[in-house]
């Protein structure tokens, strides 16, 4: 095997764009400022990767509060991300943040936005002791809003997310054979992607096999991979804290007649499922492609998941491809398609891409192929 150097260099991210457009989004709201405590959002805003940290804005200033661990890093980050007089860092023990929150936001009248999702009850009450005079309103998807839509840097860097996931099944493939145990499998799927050029994993690698294969989100344990299984591989890569998402499913030889029909039966569900992303869909009839073909089989019970999710910074972001969801897809939208089917003691069938959408259209993000016979 030949060691690929880190991926890379990947364009710059539009993150004063990103700031000016949360900046009209406040504005919309009536909001005076917004406290960003989402770790993710505050990457996606200002370029700072740290894991502490807080972006206080307002129509006027930025300010990013964290503390000394952070003090080069934040420097450089902010610079790269072209926000630096943008956005100014304070670096500070606890007690510095707080007055220099109470600095910038204290005024009496000042309609203060705070992420209902990304603060717990304790910190919100914290808050609103640091700032009486000021009214503290609870938002949702303010930024959330922002990010459905990717920009070309961060399809960039999905597609290497993706890319290296693709060369790394294909490396252990080998591997998914008879005799080797499930969690040898994913070991080895992880550490090929990190050497690849993948700093992490982008979640627990799921690989699967026989009865195991009928848990969705089965761990990778001790079983030893046996003739008749089917394996759910289930994995990707994060690359520049961009994520990727794919499933594939194999055969190891004859798996019986029930499990031949269910392995059809997904991948033909998962192809109608693709057709129809395009602009201008609701999730919801993604899903519903789907989930129709797999119920109009007498399977619908078998089928116990969405059929997919937004990716991005995180693995599972916005929108959500549910029942009955209506987000509307747009150009730039990042979504996975992946039905399954699982038989209870059997095993199970999932196929995962994760795809962009188009003018006209998708384009898959992820690309192994889904042949799911392996030779023995």
């Amino acid at each position: 095997m030949t060691t690929q150097a880190p991926l890379g260099p990947f364009p710059p991210g539009d993150h004063p764009g990103r700031l000016a457009r949360l900046r009209q989004r406040l504005a919309e709201e009536g909001l005076d400022a917004l406290v960003v405590t989402s770790l993710v959002h505050v990457r996606y805003l200002t370029g700072f990767s740290g894991s502490a940290g807080r972006l206080v804005l307002t129509p006027e200033d930025g300010l990013l509060l964290t503390d000394g661990r952070y003090r080069t890093q934040v420097e450089e980050q902010l610079q790269v991300a072209g926000v630096r007089g943008l956005v100014e860092p304070r670096v500070s023990g606890l007690a510095g943040q707080q007055e220099a929150l109470v600095e910038l936001l204290g005024a009496s009248g000042r309609r203060v936005g705070l992420e209902a999702d990304h603060l717990s009850w304790s910190a919100a009450r914290r808050t609103a002791e640091l700032l009486p005079e000021a009214e503290l309103v609870p938002t949702t998807g303010l930024v959330e809003g922002l990010r459905l839509v990717k920009d070309p840097a961060e399809l960039a860097r999905l597609e290497a997310a993706a890319h290296v996931a693709d060369q790394a099944l294909a490396e252990v493939l080998g591997l998914l054979a008879p005799g080797h145990q499930e969690r040898e499998v994913a070991e080895a799927l992880d550490h090929a992607m990190r050497r690849l050029g993948a700093e992490d994993r982008a979640f627990e690698t799921i690989v699967a096999s026989g009865p195991n294969a009928a848990k969705p989100h089965a761990r990778p344990g001790d079983r030893v991979l046996a003739p008749g299984d089917t394996v759910v591989v289930d994995f990707g890569a994060t690359v520049d804290g961009y994520r990727s998402d794919m499933t594939r499913t194999f055969i190891l030889g004859p798996v019986g007649e029930d499990l031949e029909a269910a392995v059809a039966l997904v991948h033909e569900a998962q192809a109608l499922g693709v057709a129809t992303v395009a602009p201008g869909r609701a999730t919801g009839e993604v899903d519903a492609a789907c989930r129709d073909r797999i119920a109009a089989a007498g399977l619908a019970e078998r089928f116990e998941h969405a059929t997919g999710h937004g990716v991005g910074l995180e693995v599972h972001e916005a929108p959500a491809v549910a029942a009955g969801a209506t987000a509307i897809l747009a150009p730039g939208v990042v979504v996975t398609v992946e039905p399954g089917v699982y038989l209870p003691g059997r095993g199970g069938v999932r196929v995962e891409d994760t795809v962009v959408v188009t003018d006209d259209g998708c384009r898959p993000l992820t690309r192994f192929p889904k042949e799911p016979v392996l030779p023995l």
